[in-house]
């Protein structure tokens, strides 16, 4: 399913949970695991003083800190590495989602892993009480080829593999990618796949009645047959339900009901090179809620047929 994983961290406890599910992920998979991880910014040109992504300082740039901090990763996930785990742990400095994005790209990876924010705990806490992921996650799943599975909560680390997943059908263009990677990841896998689309009456300003429900029910479920449910084939372990409620909600809630251990969701994007655009609400918000990890699908680069 994977053969190569990235696991972008800060080496803080808040990619505790992140990391959980990174290294059970490449146990699994048999998968080569690349642990990296952005030192810092330089503070101005190709300084040797660089600013630490986590705590703001001024921090010497040489072989030695290089070493340390390596040696510190390598002690912060030594239960994980004893495992035998194929991983490398590497550094780099610069901007960290451009870091990220760019080993990446060298490594050609399948998938990457992070928490909702890789620059540390106090941020990650911040992030959740202002209601939007870090900007490092938001730039990585926006330009990324290969999804990112985001693991934002501890509870959302405690699982057994992908068994139950769940896809969050908006019907949007950038949807049918997030499909085929939910399909083919169920197919490989042998896991219960459950398509799922809420009909959002949250943001309506008057009461809608009965009837506009009823029918924009039958048209969802109709669109839902002739959008996903077509290409499943003769792949029989699929389930669709809709709902109508606040769209992230309803997502969150359905996942628990299902026992989900995987929600995959498209992030919509225009353009990938806008580094400023943040995620669509609903993604955002299923993010920072679900117990389970949430996968962010922007490109088909890198999901295969099965």
């Amino acid at each position: 399913m994977f053969t190569k994983i990235l696991f972008a961290t800060s080496g803080s406890p808040c990619c505790d949970a992140a990391a959980r599910v990174a290294f059970d992920l490449a146990a699994r998979y048999n998968a080569k695991l690349f642990v990296h991880h952005v030192l810092g910014v330089p503070s101005r040109g190709f300084s040797q003083v660089v600013v630490d992504v986590r705590t703001g300082e001024k921090v010497e740039l040489d072989e030695d800190y290089t070493l340390w901090v390596k040696d510190e990763l390598a002690n912060t996930y030594d239960r994980q590495m004893k495992s035998g785990v194929d991983c490398e742990i590497e550094t780099a400095v610069g901007i960290p989602h451009r870091e990220v994005l760019r080993k990446a790209r060298q490594e050609d990876v399948d998938l990457i892993v992070m928490g909702a924010s890789t620059t540390g705990c106090e941020a990650d806490a911040d992030a959740y009480q202002r209601h939007f992921a870090g900007s490092t996650l938001q730039r990585v799943a926006k330009a990324s080829k290969a999804p990112v599975l985001v693991v934002n909560r501890p509870v959302a680390s405690f699982w057994g593999g992908f068994t139950n997943i769940v896809f969050g059908a908006d019907f949007s263009k950038a949807s049918e990618h997030a499909f085929k990677f939910a399909l083919n990841t169920a197919k490989e896998l042998d896991a219960k796949l459950h398509v799922f689309h809420a009909i959002d009456i949250g943001s309506t300003h008057s009461l809608i009645s009965q009837k506009q429900l009823d029918d924009q029910m039958i048209e969802a479920r109709d669109r839902m047959r002739r959008k996903y449910l077509i290409q499943t084939g003769d792949f029989k372990n699929v389930t669709a339900d809709i709902w109508e409620g606040i769209p992230y909600v309803e997502i969150v809630k359905y996942a628990r009901e299902k026992q989900a251990d995987l929600i995959v969701m498209a992030h919509h994007s225009k353009d990938v090179g806008d580094e400023d655009s943040a995620f669509g609400h609903t993604l955002e918000q299923v993010l920072l809620r679900a117990t389970c990890p949430v996968a962010s699908v922007n490109r088909p680069d890198k999901i295969q047929t099965v």
